[in-house]
């Protein structure tokens, strides 16, 4: 996109997303100022994730990525944007550094199927409340996931699965002064 990146990556250990794109926003950025003799920071602000439970969810995160330069006007069809992973998803190039997500090698065990399985997937607009579910946990910074799946294996955990109340915490009563 002209001002944001999206990725849909699975880390290798739970810090492995935060670790890359610290690094990214460590060593791309001082390469980048080097190469163009500038400083300061090359990021509008800090990255936002959120974790996609498999299955309907991932594919959905395929969907709304490989769509939004169509969302955006950029292209008439996700295949026409270059920096896109469409046309390796539905078959028609190679990129060695695009490895497949569990949920789309299992679209179809033959490539030639599953790459028709993925084109597939585009026949349908997504539906604007998963359009919005996307967004607002990606925002948040909460899961994208089944209320079943957020309750007994996140939960647990200690993730956040919902929304936090907006600015400051309130001050409890204790804390309040009293001028006179």
């Amino acid at each position: 996109m002209t001002n944001h990146v999206h990725l849909l990556i699975t880390p290798e250990t739970a810090n492995g997303c935060i670790g890359l794109m610290r690094d990214l926003g460590q060593r791309y950025v001082q390469y980048f100022n080097r190469r163009h003799e500038r400083t300061g920071t090359l990021w509008e602000g800090r990255f936002r994730s959120c974790i996609a439970q498999s299955a309907l969810y991932v594919l959905a995160c395929y969907r709304y990525i490989e769509l939004n330069p169509v969302r955006a006007g950029m292209v008439d069809h996700p295949s026409g944007y270059l920096w896109s992973s469409y046309a390796v998803n539905s078959g028609m190039r190679s990129d060695p550094l695009i490895s497949f997500h569990p949920e789309y090698v299992a679209l179809a065990a033959d490539p030639s199927k599953r790459h028709a399985a993925y084109r597939g997937l585009f026949e349908q607009r997504l539906p604007p409340q998963l359009l919005q579910e996307i967004r607002d946990a990606t925002n948040g910074g909460y899961p994208l996931a089944s209320e079943v799946f957020k309750r007994t294996v996140l939960e647990p955990q200690g993730y956040r699965t919902e929304p936090g109340q907006a600015g400051r915490p309130a001050k409890s009563p204790e804390a309040a002064y009293v001028l006179e």
